[in-house]
């Protein structure tokens, strides 16, 4: 599955209403980290078809970074029916983000 690009628009559908588990990578392209953790959650979305995969651009949904208090980037979140249930910040191994789905 390909990662998906999350909006305000699309959160509600994409991220509460999913059946699945969902992992929202935050992330700027200004932040170099960032480019450095995207492909680990490229591979991650082609690997893993039982969840889904979002990307939010800080810069492009200021509101979506404040309600999850995102202040550091990249930022990784994984929720399950809708509720946080864990949280990442900066690069980490794949491992580390699988171990959190």
């Amino acid at each position: 599955m390909s990662v998906i690009n999350i909006t305000n628009q699309n959160f509600h559908e994409e991220v509460v209403n999913s059946s699945k588990t969902v992992l929202l990578d935050f992330w700027a392209g200004w932040c170099g980290p960032c480019s450095m953790l995207s492909p680990v959650i490229d591979e991650i979305a082609e690997d893993r078809t039982d969840i889904k995969v979002g990307k939010v651009n800080v810069d492009e949904e200021p509101e979506l970074s404040s309600a999850f208090q995102v202040m550091s980037i990249p930022t990784v979140i994984v929720l399950k029916n809708g509720n946080v249930t864990g949280k990442s910040i900066g690069v980490r191994p794949r491992e580390d983000i699988e171990a959190m789905l």
